[in-house]
């Protein structure tokens, strides 16, 4: 399939995740760091003279009838007006169910080159309203930066400058079972009552700050992710859940991967040395001046 633009769609680790209460409405109030990492999907777009909507999975993998990515699609087309078209081509390389934001960031990176291919100039906060409406972790992907994320996951203030995170390298394990968001966020054993953060204590301890609320309840429901945990702290790593599951992580030295015998892992585990992302590689895509 020839394509105009071939695109990248990053994975995001959560380095901390905290409950910190539960709104009337049933919904959950957090505050988090979310991490851009260099896994990714890759996207391939070609503009089309009507004003179809299709896509295909480049693996060979059949799709559902509708998925994040025509629904992002078709969300830009009905917001903007605009009467192009398009061919998706889909190179899915992100485990599902992990809690690295594999479909919210596919939804983010539609959003972002269809806006340049379709040459519709909206603008970032325009771009995060038809997103927000999508997926609560769309907003971020097209923030540009890893992030602190609060409220239900509305308020985001992207890390740059001085806040930035530093690079750093992590060893990211997917356990071959998935979990599921909603069970985790529905148990009665769920802590929700973690005190509010303070930026500065943070910014003392990128990489080791907090914990993940979700992990006690993910690791009930889900023995394999209490197993990558254990697997990675016998390495004497410091080993963390990412959103809701079932992948873990842990920071790692450089070059420290070559003397990491990965042999004794479950051979159905993804593993892979994954480091921060400075930006998201399509932030540049969206117009500056309209920030």
């Amino acid at each position: 399939m020839h394509s105009l633009y071939d695109v990248p769609a990053p994975a995001k680790l959560n380095l901390f995740l905290h409950i910190t209460g539960r709104r009337p409405d049933g919904y959950h109030l957090l505050e988090s760091v979310f991490m851009l990492i260099d896994w990714h999907d890759v996207l391939h777009f070609e503009r089309t003279v009507s004003s179809h909507i299709s896509r295909e999975d480049l693996n060979g993998v059949a799709l559902p009838a509708d998925d994040l990515i025509t629904r992002a699609a078709r969300a830009l087309q009905q917001a903007s007006g605009c009467t192009q078209g398009v061919r998706i081509g889909i190179e899915k390389r992100l485990p599902a169910q992990a809690g690295m934001g594999g479909g919210s960031s596919d939804a983010a990176s539609t959003l972002m080159a269809l806006n340049r291919l379709w040459n519709l100039n909206l603008s970032r906060q325009e771009l995060q309203s038809i997103g927000l409406k999508l997926g609560a972790d769309v907003p971020f992907f097209l923030c540009g930066h890893s992030a602190w994320v609060s409220g239900i996951g509305e308020i985001i203030t992207p890390l740059t400058g001085r806040n930035a995170l530093p690079q750093q390298q992590f060893l990211v394990v997917k356990p071959e079972q998935g979990l599921e968001t909603g069970k985790i966020f529905s148990s009665e054993s769920l802590k929700r009552d973690t005190k509010p953060a303070i930026v500065a204590d943070f910014a003392a301890n990128h990489f080791g700050f907090g914990r993940n609320d979700l992990q006690p309840v993910a690791e009930g429901l889900q023995p394999e992710v209490m197993k990558v945990r254990s697997w990675l702290e016998s390495l004497k790593l410091h080993a963390r859940m990412t959103g809701s599951g079932s992948a873990v992580f842990a920071p790692i030295a450089k070059n420290i991967e070559q003397s990491i015998d990965l042999s004794c892992a479950p051979g159905t585990w993804q593993i892979r040395v994954c480091r921060n992302l400075e930006k998201h590689p399509l932030n540049s895509w969206i117009p500056e001046n309209k920030l």
